[in-house]
């Protein structure tokens, strides 16, 4: 931080061994203890995963009928099942901490007289913290200075209106928790972590969990569907190969095995590792996620609600243009030697914050500093103030020297300035022109007024001062490199871009024109927004590209009144201002660089660089994380049919061979496919057509039945397919270990084909081949390798059941999986002959 702070030069902030004994007498600023991670702890809790259950009863059984290789197998088979699953859940904490590392917010303090910012954990009692608009208070303390400063504390209080504090007033408190509305304050640090107010109200509420999403609610709820449907088939077959048999033993073992091959466990695990490896590959981007379910919503996304200054603009004020009102000249920036102009410049700095912290009041004390040969700003103190109110907004500062001399200037919005001036029709028409005039470059204009108010009692409200009107600034924040080719991505993805705005009309239209906004024409401001019922509001919004003189609640009005409609909101923001519609929004956005901390807290997102084009990086990797999520559970529900009607059809329609599969079988095949789910297609890159779809509807499921379809239709293709081998093998006096041997193959390599062709629901499986997916060549490499050594080396054969395959058998094997996995390139094939870019 590099701005100099006007606080008592006694004051010089805890030094190194103050902060230690501090931390030693006090503690850590921390309002709950995190449980500290323990592997041992989170093997324990996969045991109570229920494939994990199915294979410790499985070799229970297997032990007691004394089957003991068996049995070992099962036992290994729990180490490479729960091994699988234990790196996946490791590497999904390890992004995951890493997120909450980047998202730990800091606070800016003064210690050995030097002003650093440090992780807000790290304040101790007694520090000399220092809290401007739009930050966080982050401790307890006492105000030792101030400018301008008031403070929201809903969150203790539940009123949501500003109290203005000072280290003159009564109340000089400030509380963690609540968060600066406007101005500045120094405190000093009274309690942290858990002896704060908000501290002492118990960790329950800091520790509520995040609500599921709707598509973790489905997924859970689908897995529990089919564990019904795995506990009845189980019951049946158990009831069945017993009535048949009469062997207790072997019949729960039959029903365990088709128990495997039903629950499909998969899913639930896929869905975290994708969501969890999702935001960490976006943190690696420059995204940082705070709320992970974000992650589902960012590629569905309809609409974005744009602020101007910051987003669409560099942030970056430069004063362009001084108009003054006595002369009734326009200066530029090379003509301000005119002192018409030095006073318009000088009463603007006035109006403005002592220790400035917006650009353009940072500007103003800039150029003050440039065009004065004489710098009065010490000799005065502020002996009044009036915040920044109204629509739109003004500001007075009132400040007096040891002499009694005043200066009395304000500064804000041109129309608010020009309505509390005393000038007549005629001088109020030439200054609008002016205004529009700048106003069309792209400027920010600013009007600029000072009063000869002497009285000691001042109004309630600052228009009540007699106001002189002496001109008007303009700034010029250019609308960012890169912003036109980003907003002609929004638009081919089909989402729609609203700017949504503080500035006036003309300043914006002419900045959203430079960023290649469409419609910029459709302008609508906040107060007439606000003045609409709710149909007539959503038509206007419906009907309007830009939202100008907007304030916080027509901004938070607008993204209520698009989210009724079914809209997707993405709202993107850096101001305090910003912070309601963030926060309603489906995808809060604030800028990491600029952001306000109220911005950064209500977001969901936070773009590290200040770069809106990571946006579109993380559109599309949310479409591409969705769609892939939906291709691994395609894969899982298409793959575990087979297994299930090959493992239970033999057995209902009394078939030579019913124990074609036991579960060693079943389990190869879990462990092939746990990895393919999850941590192959997770992997996946996205197709070239992702962001040229429409925006998916937040409520869509692939799970429904209808959207399952094609899966389903694969899955009982390929089972037509393996019985069809099944069938071969015994009409031509095939044994049951050669029966067996066929299928098996048939079903792996189908599974194989399988994951290739999922790759893609629109390109050929040949266009997939090319997009590079080391994962998927490393694993269905490592299964094929793992299928030879079952059938080729006979101790392994033996155990497997199974006999070597002559190359004529491969061929019927392969043949069959091609025929009954690749016909979908057909149906591939017609969608894309229809142009039809929906999966």
């Amino acid at each position: 931080m590099s701005k100099e702070i006007n606080i008592p030069e006694n004051i010089i902030g805890l030094t190194n061994s103050e902060v230690v004994a501090s931390r030693k007498e006090f503690g850590s600023n921390e309002q709950s203890h995190k449980t500290e991670y323990k592997w041992w702890l989170a093997l324990i809790e996969m045991f109570k995963e229920p494939m994990l259950l199915l294979l410790i009863a499985v070799a229970i059984i297997y032990f007691v009928l004394g089957e003991n290789s068996e049995a070992y197998f099962m036992l290994a088979a729990i180490v490479a099942v729960s091994g699988i699953s234990f790196f996946q859940d490791n590497r999904s904490r390890k992004a995951l901490d890493a997120l909450e590392k980047l998202n730990e917010p800091l606070s800016t303090v003064l210690r050995n007289a030097v002003v650093i910012q440090i992780p807000t954990r790290e304040i101790v009692v007694n520090d000399i913290v220092i809290a401007e608009e739009g930050n966080t208070i982050n401790a307890d303390g006492e105000i030792i200075h101030s400018n301008d400063f008031s403070v929201n504390e809903s969150s203790l209080t539940g009123e949501a209106y500003a109290v203005f504090k000072s280290e003159k007033s009564e109340k000089k408190e400030v509380f963690s928790g609540t968060l600066v509305a406007s101005g500045l304050a120094v405190y000093k640090v009274k309690q942290i972590g858990i002896a704060t107010e908000i501290g002492k109200l118990g960790t329950a509420i800091l520790s509520i969990k995040e609500q599921a999403t709707p598509l973790q609610v489905q997924i859970e709820k689908f897995v529990k569907g089919m564990a019904v449907i795995g506990i009845v088939i189980f019951l049946l077959v158990w009831g069945v190969y017993f009535w048949k048999t009469k062997d207790l033993l072997q019949s729960l073992l039959k029903g365990l095995t088709l128990a495997m091959s039903i629950l499909p466990e998969e899913i639930p695990v896929a869905f975290t590792t994708f969501m969890a490896l999702g935001s960490w590959r976006l943190m690696k981007e420059g995204v940082i996620v705070k709320k992970i379910r974000t992650v589902e919503t960012l590629g569905s996304a309809t609409v974005i609600c744009t602020d101007k200054t910051g987003t669409l603009t560099e942030n970056k004020m430069s004063l362009q243009s001084v108009y003054a009102f006595s002369t009734g000249e326009l200066y530029e920036k090379e003509s301000w030697s005119n002192p018409e102009a030095q006073a318009v410049i000088t009463t603007a700095m006035w109006a403005s914050e002592p220790v400035p912290f917006d650009p353009m009041e940072i500007t103003l004390h800039e150029e003050y500093q440039k065009i004065t040969s004489n710098d009065i700003r010490r000799e005065f103190t502020m002996f009044h103030e009036y915040p920044l109110e109204g629509k739109p907004p003004m500001m007075t500062h009132i400040f007096q020297n040891q002499e009694g001399k005043r200066i009395a200037a304000a500064k804000g919005g041109a129309e608010t300035i020009i309505k509390v001036s005393k000038l007549n029709t005629d001088q109020k028409n030439t200054i609008y022109k002016t205004i529009d005039a700048l106003a069309a470059k792209g400027y920010r204009v600013l009007g600029v007024a000072q009063s000869s108010y002497s009285k000691q009692e001042f109004p309630d409200n600052q228009q009540e001062l007699p106001f002189q009107f002496l001109g008007l600034v303009a700034f010029y924040d250019p609308p960012k490199g890169n912003i036109k080719e980003v907003i002609k991505q929004f638009y081919q993805a089909g989402i729609d871009v609203k700017v949504i705005t503080g500035d006036n009309s003309a300043t914006t239209k002419a900045i959203a024109q430079m960023a290649g906004i469409k419609n910029t024409d459709r302008i609508m401001e906040g107060e007439a927004i606000m003045a609409l019922d709710e149909n007539e509001r959503l038509a206007a919004i419906h009907d309007s590209t830009l939202m100008t003189r907007m304030f916080p609640d027509a901004k938070l009005a607008v993204v209520n009144a698009l989210k009724n409609d079914n809209q997707i909101v993405a709202m993107i923001g850096d101001g305090v201002n910003d912070g309601p519609a963030l926060k309603a929004s489906h995808i809060g956005i604030a800028m990491g660089k600029k952001g306000t901390e109220i911005a950064k807290t209500a977001a969901d997102l936070i773009l590290v660089d200040d770069d809106l084009s990571k946006m579109i990086v993380a559109v599309a990797a949310g479409r591409r994380i969705y769609t892939n999520l939906k291709k691994a559970v395609q894969y899982i529900v298409s793959i575990h049919i087979p297994i299930i009607l090959t493992v239970s059809l033999p057995l209902f329609l009394g078939w030579i061979y019913p124990d074609i599969f036991t579960p060693v079988h079943v389990i190869f095949l879990e462990i092939v496919m746990g990895p393919m789910c999850s941590i192959v297609y997770e992997n996946e890159p996205a197709e070239k057509n992702s962001m040229l779809q429409m925006p998916r509807h937040l409520g869509s499921t692939f799970l429904s039945l209808k959207e399952m379809a094609i899966s389903i239709v694969q899955g009982i293709i390929i089972t037509v397919g393996i019985l069809f081998v099944y069938q071969l093998t015994v009409q031509n006096g095939g044994s049951e270990n050669l029966t067996r041997t066929m299928v098996f193959t048939t079903l792996v390599f189908s599974n194989v084909i399988l994951s290739l062709v999922n790759r893609s629901f629109y390109y050929s499986v040949f266009t997939s081949l090319k997009n590079k997916n080391n994962m998927m060549v490393f694993v269905n490499t490592i299964t094929l390798i793992m299928l030879a050594m079952i059938i080729y080396i006979n101790p392994i054969a033996r155990f497997f059941e199974v006999e070597p395959l002559a190359f004529t058998q491969l061929l019927i094997c392969g043949g069959v999986s091609a025929v009954a996995v690749l016909w979908i390139e057909i149906w591939k094939w017609n969608k894309r002959s229809k142009k039809n870019y929906l999966y």
